[in-house]
């Protein structure tokens, strides 16, 4: 039986290896690459694993990269102020962060639509009034929202890579991903053409290249960075990357600490069940002729 397993093993092991190959050759032939050219680099996170919980300061630090940087371009339509608070804002922080913005409202008595300052129950408001005025902005490809990024983005690990993911409950291919294209843009390679207005990234997930240009610059030796911290954290590109992966995975899965401290309880819960349940059959069937 051992002789077996072990057989079937490096049968897919060799499977495995003669598909990779198989597709590094049509690659090598000219034929149309896999996207992205790179997988995304994997980071270690506070929320991975079955125990993982959110770093409140690293989302403090990714809202700030986001609300500096990225909310230049992106909306993020699903999240309300008020959720603010789960990363360890006051009520008055919300408020008077809330109050930094400006949300259309109305129609008010005379049929006509306003604008106010936001209040802690309104989303985060987009940069721009209409999807088509967003993509005259950007050269034709209109900013994808930020709500869900984390967790649409993520990137298909593959066999058997996947088979592992199973056991060490990896979720974080969506921050990974994100991590990996605003650290990624670099020059093309030789023989490698973009487009003009595009920018070469290997690991963006439908071409070599995109549109955005790079959003976080890296910081020179002695300089500060393009976001002040006020934690004393470094002021790198490295770090910018992974605190707002971080807030969009939040931004995406609020409830991922709840929903970890759930799933452990019923599978603690089970497993008890399933005891009792072995007890009771073995007292019940013990004098029992079989």
């Amino acid at each position: 039986m051992k002789k077996l397993v072990s057989s079937l093993l490096c049968l897919v092991f060799a499977t495995g290896l003669g598909l990779s190959a198989a597709i590094a050759q049509e690659h090598a032939e000219g034929e149309t690459p896999h996207y992205p050219l790179h997988k995304p680099r994997n980071q270690e996170w506070s929320f991975a694993g079955p125990f993982g919980k959110y770093d409140k300061g690293q989302l403090q630090r990714g809202l700030k990269v986001y609300k500096e940087v990225c909310s230049a371009c992106h909306s993020m339509n699903l999240v309300a102020f008020r959720t603010l608070g789960d990363l360890g804002y006051s009520d008055a922080q919300v408020k008077a962060f809330a109050a930094e913005y400006e949300v259309q409202d109305g129609p008010n008595a005379s049929g006509d639509m306003y604008t106010r300052k936001a209040v802690p129950s309104d989303h985060f408001p987009s940069p721009f009034p209409n999807h088509e005025a967003a993509a005259a902005a950007n050269n034709g490809a209109a900013p994808p929202d930020m709500s869900l990024l984390a967790k649409a983005r993520g990137i298909e690990r593959g066999f058997p890579t996947f088979l592992f993911d199973i056991f060490t409950q990896y979720q974080e291919g969506g921050p990974d991903y994100i991590y990996s294209l605003l650290t990624g843009y670099q020059e093309p390679p030789a023989g490698v053409e973009v487009a003009q207005g595009t920018h070469y990234n290997p690991y963006f997930a439908n071409a070599a290249a995109l549109a955005m240009a790079p959003p976080l610059a890296k910081t020179e030796q002695g300089k500060g960075g393009q976001v002040t911290y006020d934690d004393g954290t470094p002021e790198t590109l490295d770090q910018y990357a992974k605190d707002v992966s971080a807030f969009l995975m939040w931004a995406a899965e609020p409830h991922l600490e709840e929903r970890k401290r759930t799933g452990f309880m019923v599978l603690v819960f089970l497993l008890i069940f399933a005891g009792l349940i072995y007890l009771t059959k073995k007292s019940v069937y013990a004098n029992k002729p079989h």
